[in-house]
């Protein structure tokens, strides 16, 4: 199951609606993700897409262009924000120009302008998630793009979670929901099987972490649109 660039500007769309309304408080001394704060946490989300796209233009087969994005240190929530929906729009811009057969490097494999739009979506979601809890609020993004997100980027979670809705179950699958919101159905099948799906807190889809339970070189089958990757035995 593709994900669009369609996809790309609704996961972008969805996180700036929500925050927009807290960028008058102070997003430095607000947690974010992990050790960082919102303001961080945002810059990140636009840095992840920016490099995204310079992959696909660039197309590199053994690292990442050579660059690091950063938001000017006294930006303000705002203009952080701006930065992240920018980084987000061009990325965007970048996989409806570029042919279905560009591949570019990911330190888990060479990925499709469909899996960079996919990991460009679950780091928008997951950290805008992620920022939008410091404040008390939460993404509501729209379950037909969760469920492609889901599909295309975590294929073992689509299929193991199918009585979850598509948002939970992401979350889920990135570490960020517990077991119990999960449906009777869904937690008794999970219990039945070894855990494979989780990510850690920091997603690990652009510092190139594995998946813990898939083959090593899985991400190759699923970002490039190839094979569903298997889990490990």
């Amino acid at each position: 199951m593709n994900v669009t660039a369609d996809d790309l500007d609704a996961a972008i769309s969805t996180v700036a609606s929500t925050l927009r309304p807290a960028t008058d408080r102070d997003w430095s001394s607000v947690a974010g993700t992990g050790d960082w704060d919102c303001w961080h946490t945002a810059e990140h989300i636009g840095d992840c897409p920016l490099s995204y796209a310079a992959q696909l233009i660039a197309q590199p087969t053994e690292r990442y262009v050579r660059f690091l994005a950063t938001a000017d240190k006294d930006a303000t929530p705002a203009e952080v924000l701006e930065f992240a929906v920018t980084g987000g729009g061009i990325l965007s811009a970048t996989v409806r120009a570029a042919a279905p057969s560009v591949r570019a490097y990911h330190p888990t494999g060479m990925a499709d302008p469909a899996g960079f739009a996919g990991m460009g979506c679950v780091e928008t979601l997951v950290h805008g998630e992620d920022i939008a809890r410091g404040f008390g609020l939460h993404l509501d993004p729209p379950r037909d793009l969760c469920a492609r997100v889901l599909a295309r980027m975590f294929p073992h979670a689509a299929a193991d979670l199918t009585g979850t809705d598509s948002w939970t179950a992401m979350l889920w699958a990135t570490n960020r929901t517990p077991t119990h919101r999960l449906s009777t159905a869904d937690r008794l099948a999970l219990a039945r099987q070894p855990a494979r799906h989780l990510t850690p807190p920091g997603c690990g889809l652009h510092t190139g972490r594995s998946l813990p339970g898939l083959q090593p070189g899985a991400w190759i089958s699923w970002a490039a649109g190839e094979s569903n990757p298997e889990p490990a035995g």
